[in-house]
Formats: C-alpha cells, sequence, structure tokens
C-alpha cells in the first residue's frame, strides 16, 4: 500500500481559506477522516436538510438545537464562509471578531433584552453580573467604532464577523434551521448621512449586490424580497429566501413584474370599499360559551369567518402623552392584522395589550366589539378596508360568553361614523381606515393593475437593514461633522445565517438518494471511488488523476475502505458529491475510468484515463 500522509500533502498544500479563484484543491482519503453515514435519521427529524445531514454525517445533535458540524460539514461551512468574505471584503467591509458575552448594561439604551425576551440567553458570573449571549453585536459594534472614530472623515466605515450566535428558541426543530446555537456573519456600516457618496443608500446597495454575488456563486435558487425589520429596528430591509418548498416562510410575489415581499411587509394594491352599507338586519345578541376559535363561534352564529369581526385589543409600544391608552385594531375573522402596517397608519408601533389592564380598563377580552371605542375613552380605532365592506358582521358581545350578529357599522356606530364620507379614512378623530391585515394569495397586486398576488414557500438566509440612529443615539453616539455640529451616526446591518444556508441548500436540493451539493459548497467536488483499493494500478491512476484535479481547484476525496462497491456508490450518493469517478480492474482494462455526476438524470460514461481530467471539468 502505497498511501502516505506525505504523499498526500505534497499533492495537497494549499489552505482551504485561499481565494476559490487560485487555490489547489484538497486531497483526503476516505479513511483518514471522520464519515459517519448512517441509514437511519433521527426521531426528531422531519425536514430533508436535518434528516440528510444527519444520515450523510454532516451533523450530530449534542442537545436540543445544539450540534456538531462533523468534517464535511465543517468544509461546507469553509468554503462558504470563503466566498462571503471575498465579497464583502470586495464592497469594502473589513473582519474582525467581537466577544459571545455581552454585559447586560450595553442593552440599557437600546432595550433589545426586552424586544427579545425569553429568546435572550442570560447567565450570571460568580460575581453576580449579569450578561447575555449574543443574538448579535449591534450594541458592542457601536461602542467599540464610538472610541475610535470622531470625525465625519473616518466614515464610511464597513465591518464584518463570522461567528457563533444563540438564542434560546423555545421549541428547536428542523436540524440546523432553527437552532439555540448557529454560526452567522454580521456586518455593520456607519454613516454620517442617508444620501450622497458614502451614504447608508450607497453602501446599502453595495451589500446588497454583495449579498446577491454570494447567493449566486454558491448556486442557490434565491429571491431578494422586501420585509419587515423586526427586533434589531430600522427603517427599511431585504431578505434573502432561498425557494424551496420547505421553506418556513411565504414570499408573496407579483407574477407580473417579480415584486417580492414576505407576508409581513407585502403591500396590497387598490381595494374598493365603502362605509355607505345600509343594515339588512336586525341586531341579535347570542350566547357562546365555550367555543375556542374563531371557526367555532361562526358556525354556531350561522355564518363564517369571512362573516365576522375580530378587533384586537394592543397598545402603543411606548407610551406618550399624545398616544392612546389603547389601539382597538379591527380585520375580518379570516384576516391576521400586521403590526407593521398598523404602525404605518398610526405613526408609531403598537404591541398586544396587557390582558390584566385590558379587562379593567372594560375589554371583555375575546368578544371584544368596534363599539368599545366609544365607551374606553382614551382609544382609538384601526379598520382594515375589508372588514368595513359589508352591511351586517358577527362580532363580540362585550360580554363574555357572547356574540352579536346584525352589526353594522353606520348604524351601531352613528357616533363615529354618522356624517362619514363613503370613503373617509379618517371618519373620526379616533378612527382611521387602512390596510392593517396580511396579505393573500389572490389579493391585488401592489405594482400591476389587475394582477393578482402569488405564493412561494422560502428560507431566510440573508436579512440586511437600514438601521438609521436606532443604536447610535442609544449608546450617544455622536460625531463632528464638516461644519463642527455634533450628529448622531447613521447605521446598517446585514446579516447571512451561514449554517442555515447550509440546510437551506440541501433543503432545495436533493432527491430519493440524498443530497445534491452545487460544487461550490459541496465538501468534495469529486469523489474517487476504487473498486480495488488495494490495488497498485488503481492507487496510480487514482493519485494521478486526484493530482491533476487539484491542480485544477478542485477538492477530492479517494474512497479507499474496503467496502462493498454498492455500499460506496451509496455512500457517494447520499453526501451528494457532484462527481463520482470509479477506478476498477474492469475500467483498468480498457484503460478507461467511469464517470458519472450526481444529478439523477445523468448516465455514467467510460472515459479514458488521457481524457478523464477534461471529462471531470466539463461535468464540474
Amino acid at each position: 500500500m502505497r498511501w502516505t500522509t506525505a504523499t498526500l500533502r505534497a499533492m495537497s498544500t494549499q489552505t482551504s481559506n485561499a481565494p476559490s479563484a487560485t487555490r489547489r484543491g484538497d486531497i483526503h482519503r476516505w479513511r483518514n477522516t471522520l464519515i459517519a453515514t448512517t441509514r437511519d435519521a433521527p426521531s426528531d427529524a422531519e425536514l430533508p436538510s436535518h434528516v440528510l445531514m444527519s444520515r450523510a454525517g454532516f451533523i450530530r445533535r449534542v442537545g436540543a438545537g445544539i450540534y456538531s458540524y462533523l468534517p464535511l460539514a465543517h468544509r461546507t461551512l469553509n468554503k462558504l464562509c470563503a466566498i462571503i468574505r471575498e465579497e464583502l471584503e470586495a464592497a469594502g467591509s473589513m473582519e474582525m471578531l467581537m466577544p459571545s458575552m455581552e454585559p447586560m448594561e450595553f442593552f440599557a439604551g437600546s432595550k433589545r433584552d426586552v424586544d427579545y425576551g425569553d429568546n435572550l440567553f442570560r447567565l450570571t458570573d460568580r460575581h453576580g453580573r449579569v450578561a447575555a449571549l449574543a443574538p448579535t453585536h449591534e450594541e458592542i459594534i457601536t461602542d467599540v467604532v464610538k472610541a475610535a472614530v470622531t470625525s465625519y472623515k473616518q466614515l464610511p466605515l464597513n465591518l464584518y464577523q463570522i461567528q457563533t450566535k444563540f438564542r434560546d428558541e423555545f421549541r428547536p426543530r428542523a436540524g440546523l434551521l432553527r437552532c439555540r446555537e448557529f454560526l452567522m456573519k454580521d456586518a455593520y456600516s456607519f454613516h454620517l448621512d442617508i444620501e450622497g457618496e458614502g451614504g447608508l443608500d450607497e453602501v446599502y446597495e453595495t451589500m446588497r449586490t454583495a449579498y446577491t454575488n454570494i447567493f449566486q456563486r454558491c448556486g442557490l435558487d434565491f429571491s431578494a424580497v422586501e420585509a419587515e425589520s423586526g427586533p434589531i429596528g430600522g427603517s427599511a430591509s431585504h431578505e434573502f429566501m432561498v425557494n424551496c418548498e420547505t421553506g418556513e416562510d411565504t414570499i408573496m410575489v407579483c407574477p407580473e413584474t417579480g415584486y417580492a415581499a414576505n407576508v409581513e411587509k407585502c403591500e396590497i394594491g387598490e381595494r374598493q370599499w365603502s362605509l355607505d352599507h345600509a343594515a339588512t338586519a336586525e341586531h341579535q345578541e347570542h350566547h357562546t360559551p365555550k367555543m375556542p376559535g374563531i371557526d367555532l363561534v361562526a358556525g354556531a352564529l350561522g355564518t363564517t369567518a369571512a362573516g365576522m369581526l375580530k378587533p384586537l385589543v394592543m397598545q402603543p409600544a411606548e407610551p406618550a402623552d399624545d398616544r392612546p391608552a389603547w389601539v382597538l385594531v379591527t380585520v375580518r375573522g379570516d384576516h391576521d392584522v400586521n403590526e407593521g402596517k398598523v404602525r404605518d397608519a398610526l405613526g408609531y408601533a403598537v404591541k398586544m395589550g396587557d390582558e390584566k389592564a385590558a379587562k379593567e380598563a372594560g375589554f371583555a377580552i375575546g368578544y371584544v366589539s368596534p363599539r368599545m371605542v366609544e365607551k374606553v375613552e382614551s382609544s382609538v380605532l384601526v379598520i382594515d378596508h375589508d372588514a368595513v365592506n359589508g352591511p351586517t358582521w358577527a362580532t363580540g358581545a362585550d360580554k363574555y360568553d357572547h356574540h352579536d350578529t346584525g352589526f353594522n357599522w353606520q348604524r351601531d356606530m352613528a357616533g363615529v361614523f354618522g356624517s362619514a364620507s363613503a370613503t373617509d379614512e379618517t371618519p373620526h378623530a379616533r378612527v382611521r381606515i387602512a390596510e392593517v391585515r396580511n396579505a393573500e394569495v389572490g389579493d391585488p397586486s401592489p405594482r400591476a393593475k389587475g394582477a393578482r398576488l402569488e405564493a412561494r414557500r422560502g428560507i431566510e438566509v440573508g436579512h440586511i437593514f437600514k438601521l438609521g440612529d436606532k443604536y447610535s443615539k442609544a449608546g450617544d453616539f455622536q460625531i463632528m461633522d464638516k461644519d463642527q455640529k455634533r450628529r448622531h451616526v447613521i447605521m446598517g446591518c446585514y446579516g447571512i445565517g451561514v449554517s442555515r444556508t447550509m440546510a437551506a441548500c440541501v433543503e432545495m436540493s436533493h432527491d430519493d438518494n440524498g443530497i445534491v451539493w452545487p460544487v461550490p459548497l459541496a465538501p468534495y467536488a469529486v469523489v474517487i471511488t476504487l473498486i480495488k483499493p488495494e490495488d497498485e494500478q488503481s492507487i496510480d491512476t487514482a493519485t494521478t488523476l486526484a493530482a491533476s484535479l487539484a491542480t485544477e481547484g478542485y477538492d477530492v476525496l479517494i474512497d479507499d475502505r474496503a467496502e462493498r462497491p454498492g455500499v460506496k456508490f451509496k455512500d457517494a450518493d447520499l453526501i451528494g458529491f457532484p462527481l463520482r469517478v470509479t477506478i476498477g480492474p474492469k475500467t483498468l482494462e480498457q484503460n478507461s475510468v467511469e464517470i458519472k455526476s450526481r444529478s439523477a438524470e445523468s448516465e455514467a460514461e467510460l472515459v479514458a484515463i488521457d481524457d478523464a481530467l477534461e471529462a471531470c471539468k466539463r461535468r464540474l
């Protein structure tokens, strides 16, 4: 046997961090690495990525939402990270590293510990000091840059890191798609202005282009969609979604213009609505005890969810003297309230109302009607367009275990709507009529008249935000501008779920036999399968071809196990190597090797040994 570590090291000396365009490929032996394939998936595995990455020996569960990345996964992550580094540094972002633990006092200004709630890991050291395991690093990076940057001449500045992050998910699931510990790339940019050279808008677009390049180079089928900013905050954001049917996120798409947004952000095109509906039924109260769920109530009342009103009792997220204590948001029973759209309609953010305080204010939670805006002095009513478009409705009776039918806006709320115009979106100082629900399939497109929104499924792998001055104000980060005036710095934030992207790629690309890796992310581009691993001629042929492939930049794994050919072929398909080269006595008798691509439609091809390199390159 002539396999030696020195021989393989001589054939492949370049580190995996080298630029992918010039690096020499790695050559490894199967028996020298840890590849623990198995025929059985973990009992809790449901999605393909969880099943296949566990079976193929990429990951191993340590605890709920906690995984070890085995050598195959580590190689794929390194390739993804190399692409990320190249594109971000081409976009002017520089790498650094921040600590995983954040002292809790850093959240004092941003209040993000409150926003994250129980999702934030908290720990106390021996001295009683409380810290958090970082979900992201907005507060820390702001403090770092604040200490070093004092003048507008030092901006713009763009910094990134690739590091482990933590979120205490209540129910970790789906393998790497929803973990408590995960690998993430987060970048932060700093500016004095939004527009102009070096402004937030310019760098945001540069980073959006970099993200597009990253995911294209990874071979991913993805969409860039408009999105809500969530607990990070900010004025504008885009998500990058890997398109796949098993995705947990819904993307709404205009088929004519290509407009795409997640369901929380998606706008709805113009809809006809009017307050001018005369009552067609008398008001009637019904006893509806022990009926959880709107469909059960609707059935008892002889209507449907679409014929009911669903008022939600909410409050301003940040109370103020010029804001009401309560916000009563009403949508149709088959629709869902969109808090971002409520915020846009009112001009301030809202949250679900505190149940105890709401009951003390007079709200019969679960049985509330829009009439409560007249009964609770410090309140406003926000109504979705679709929820006013009808003559009579079923709604709560403002009394526990009771609902009403025959509710009519004009008749039953004459004090609010009596003199309102049929299409007046502010019929009363305490009422707004606006789009405040989530978009649905079949809604009018906001970009093309006559077109209807369609839905796709996707997995979020990247998210970019225009943060504005939220964190610089929280950290009191100001610098001198060219007029020697102190101004708060403006920030951008740009994240990629690195381990999540690896799993999303598997969700996007697999078949009944296993994973189908795109070449840029495959742990090895080529597996050379030896039918007789002890045969000298087979070894010579494999080492020569592997060295030639490595020179061209391709990573090669030589399967030198003393296993049956069928086992080796099944493992190769399960792991998902883009190309399999088989070498055995029968092929060598014809001075040839067998080459087969991983794709299901590919046929095995017998190729002369002298032509094998070029044949592999064509297929890759």
